[in-house]
């Protein structure tokens, strides 16, 4: 029997309660799981419409256009992001959608970097059929689904000694360069950053080559991994930071 992480939720939050499950969105490169979700949720879930796109900005331009899902069933690995970029830019562009994480990887800090990023469940993709019912109970009833067997932290932040290490790292920034992280945490790219900061774009690239040099790290994935150990948005947002 599935399991679900019981989350507070405002009522702006995303949730599938109040209204039917007509349209689902399958984001996932793969087109022959694709036709096997949208098998599984129209014979599951009973879901009118399912809508597909192969890659993030197929994603982003059907929602741009006007789509609007009941639910949203994402995979981290795309061929034009990867990890959690694309969930938070998902996020953003559609707030008020509950996104669900399908995957083949299914390890501890994946599955709590996802649900801290945002994500509203988190369903490997070798599950049964009747999972995908689960994780809909659960979100329905304002909860985090993880299905039974998989290890997921209770603890809402990251162990005290890995927020110090990222505390650390993070105290090293400019607060130009806080806010720049703060807003990468939230999705944006890096020409809408500069259009929110009202500064040249190749400035904001330099910005983001320092931050990764200080936090050591290759991406803004990784980037955004360590400022969510240290609950940075919260920090960063906060009177008298000094960041």
């Amino acid at each position: 029997m599935a399991h679900a992480r019981s989350t507070e939720r405002g009522p702006d939050d995303r949730g599938t309660s109040d209204k039917a499950l007509n349209t689902a969105m399958v984001i996932d490169d793969h087109p022959l799981f694709c036709d096997a979700l949208s098998m599984t949720l129209r014979a599951v879930l009973e879901v009118q419409t399912v809508k597909t796109a192969e890659c993030l900005k197929g994603a982003l331009e059907r929602l741009g256009e006007g789509l609007s899902p009941d639910i949203i069933f994402l995979d981290l690995n795309l061929p034009d992001v990867n990890g959690l970029d694309g969930l938070l830019r998902l996020i953003n562009a559609a707030p008020s959608v509950p996104v669900i994480v399908v995957s083949s990887m299914s390890e501890p800090r994946i599955i709590a970097s996802a649900i801290r990023a945002g994500a509203r469940g988190f369903i490997p993709k070798h599950s049964q059929r009747s999972v995908f019912r689960d994780a809909f109970d659960a979100i329905s009833a304002g909860e985090v689904f993880v299905p039974e067997g998989l290890y997921m932290p209770n603890e809402d932040v990251a162990p005290e000694g890995e927020q110090e290490a990222a505390l650390t790292r993070l105290s090293s920034l400019t607060n130009q360069q806080a806010r720049i992280l703060n807003l990468i945490c939230e999705g944006k790219l890096n020409k809408q950053i500069a259009y929110d900061l009202s500064i040249a774009e190749t400035t904001v690239k330099a910005h983001v080559t320092a931050i990764m040099r200080k936090l050591g790290v290759q991406s803004r994935t990784q980037a955004v991994l360590i400022a969510q150990e240290a609950r940075f948005s919260s920090i960063a947002q906060g009177e008298g930071s000094s960041f």
